[in-house]
């Protein structure tokens, strides 16, 4: 079900994964950083969203341009992410060209300028994505609901920074944080395709030797307290989200918790998009979600409405939640899983995202894990397991963002006694 994954690590401590996949032309190359929002400082949140966009913005051999027509020249792609507990660099390319995307990605994390004019204009592109962030409300939301639920600390700060920090941000700043966090300790390389595991690893030594070297740093644990954001705003729909701590990777509960959430809210055929949207007309967008990470996790649900609507929508949601707990289905179950074993077994057929799953496995567990060992855990789910985890999931402090016209949005104290009731 799925290849062998070929583990080398350099004497510098940086780990090379690599899977090969002989049946296709192309290969995905990545370097993964064990760092994110959570390990910022308050007076620098933004921080390591800033480093990923500089990295691309000039070395002392390449240019800004000259990186992104180095890869297009050959059709290939580059790109970069940053979450809260990690950042992520990585190319896809036709396998004859892996040795160019190793070079480039090595580059630009080892050999980056962070040119002060070219930050001061990506400084400017940041802040326009600040801008459409709080433009765009159900994405926003989840940035309010994060700091709700983690008021005051790393895990609860807004992956893009605030505008007044990035405004004052130093060049020092991001030259600190990649020292500090950028080691080979705390990164990964992976990469998945047409490939030689042989190949990666000369590459990576080759590339990567010049990574800064130094402690690593733990971050403040993830301190679930639970609250209320609130804002009422001119906009034709309310933007509602309501949360639960839920379990952390690796937790006995953690594929309970999927399979509550695939058959609560993950579809067409879901408990709520039935009952909400198909029966009651209440919304055009509902849907649950769980956010992992390695020490907690939160399992949420998304729901845009209008203000008339929006005095009905919670009570009906509250009672969904509260029948989950006792009477779950067989065909609700086999649905479930089928969801989730098919979106895993797709999932394996790109270059790209199982590049991502190793890398990730890797820092998670120090192991890598077969999709066969997933499907056998997801099968091994059984009823009363997802209404155990419903029944501990539910009953635990919420959290709720709302934004828009929210007056006819129960509080969270009401919300609080229904749960418990």
């Amino acid at each position: 079900m799925t290849e062998q994954v070929s583990i080398t690590t350099l004497p510098s401590g940086l780990t090379v994964l690599s899977e090969r996949m002989e049946r296709v032309e192309t290969v995905s190359f990545g370097a993964y950083v064990g760092a994110g929002t959570r390990h910022e400082t308050a007076a620098e949140n933004g921080v390591a969203h800033f480093l990923e966009h500089m990295a691309f913005k000039g070395t002392t051999t390449r240019s800004a341009a000259d990186i992104a027509e180095a890869i297009e020249n050959v059709g290939g792609h580059i790109n970069a992410y940053t979450s809260r507990e990690q950042t992520a660099y990585y190319v896809k390319l036709l396998k004859e060209d892996l040795a160019l995307g190793a070079n480039i990605i090595g580059d630009i994390l080892c050999h980056s300028t962070f040119d002060p004019d070219e930050m001061e204009r990506e400084r400017g592109v940041i802040l326009q994505e600040i801008g459409q962030a709080n433009d765009t409300p159900d994405d926003v939301i989840f940035d309010h609901f994060q700091s709700a639920a983690y008021p005051a600390q790393p895990m609860g700060r807004p992956v893009l920074g605030t505008e007044a920090i990035i405004r004052g941000l130093k060049r020092e700043a991001l030259h600190g944080f990649m020292g500090q966090h950028y080691t080979p300790h705390n990164m990964v390389i992976a990469a998945s395709g047409n490939l030689r595991h042989e190949e990666v690893v000369e590459l990576a030594e080759r590339h990567f030797a010049d990574l800064p070297r130094a402690e690593a740093v733990i971050p403040m644990p993830a301190d679930y307290m639970g609250g209320e954001f609130r804002e009422l705003r001119d906009l034709d729909q309310a933007h509602i989200v309501l949360g639960f701590p839920s379990p952390s990777y690796g937790e006995p509960d953690y594929y309970p918790a999927m399979l509550l959430s695939t058959l609560l809210g993950g579809g067409m055929s879901s408990r709520l998009f039935q009952e909400i949207r198909e029966k009651r007309g209440l919304v055009y967008a509902i849907y649950s979600f769980t956010s992992p990470v390695q020490d907690g996790g939160l399992f949420g649900i998304y729901a845009g409405t209008g203000e008339s609507e929006a005095a009905e929508l919670m009570p009906v949601t509250l009672d969904e939640l509260a029948k989950v707990q006792t009477n779950v289905t067989e065909a609700e179950l086999a649905r479930a899983r089928a969801q989730l074993k098919a979106g895993l077994l797709m999932s394996l057929e790109s270059t790209g995202s199982r590049c991502e799953q190793i890398a990730r496995q890797w820092q998670v567990f120090g192991r890598i894990i077969p999709a066969s060992e997933t499907v056998a855990k997801i099968d091994a789910v059984t009823i009363a397991d997802i209404e155990r985890a419903a029944g501990v999931i539910f009953r635990q402090k919420p959290t709720l963002a709302s934004l828009g016209p929210v007056g006819s949005v129960p509080k969270i104290s009401t919300i609080i006694d229904r749960l418990a009731a």
